[in-house]
């Protein structure tokens, strides 16, 4: 299978980032309730932010996933004592199956992983995922990050984690099948 990313063009992708954004499996994404215009203004400002990113991923070509990649220095984690040089924050959305493919969230995972960690200037990804979405904490645990402590973002309470590139390239995740 071939993985890409591509950057987000707004008009083009629209419907399925409504899509995505609003299904019942994305209940952690934040967005159950939102329009297409909600959605819109939110890719809007992200694609006018130079400090946050919107990846549309394709599998074979078709559209299969959502990823974001922001400067964590640039956001609501700004102010924590643990972000430092070289972090780059992710966010990733695995679109609703068509058909089950197993193993499929794994390769994308992997993908986004590598992806982030290609520019050199990386030295460690960021997320923050809320603290009950346990799929997401699994994944994160087989790629290599570690929890570092619960912060409280308003709108969540989030497990901040980290995962260095050598963490990264010794899980289970590193080691392409």
């Amino acid at each position: 299978m071939r993985i890409t990313l591509e950057p987000v063009v707004v008009e083009r992708d629209l419907a399925l980032l409504h899509a995505w954004v609003t299904h019942p499996r994305s209940v952690y994404w934040e967005m159950q309730d939102a329009t297409r215009l909600d959605v819109a203004r939110e890719y809007d400002g992200i694609a006018a932010d130079p400090h946050h990113d919107a990846w549309l991923g394709r599998a074979d070509g078709a559209p299969a996933f959502l990823a974001e990649t922001y400067l964590p220095h640039h956001g609501p984690l700004a102010e924590l004592p643990e972000i430092s040089d070289g972090d780059l924050g992710m966010h990733v959305l695995v679109a609703p199956p068509v058909r089950h493919r197993r193993g499929f969230t794994t390769e994308v995972f992997r993908a986004v992983m590598e992806f982030c960690f290609a520019d050199a200037a990386v030295r460690r990804v960021v997320v923050e995922p809320d603290v009950r979405n346990d799929k997401i904490a699994a994944l994160n645990a087989a790629a290599g990050f570690v929890v570092e402590r619960h912060v409280d973002l308003g709108h969540k309470t989030a497990a901040l984690s980290f995962c260095t590139r050598e963490a990264f390239t010794a899980s289970s995740l590193g080691v392409p099948a």
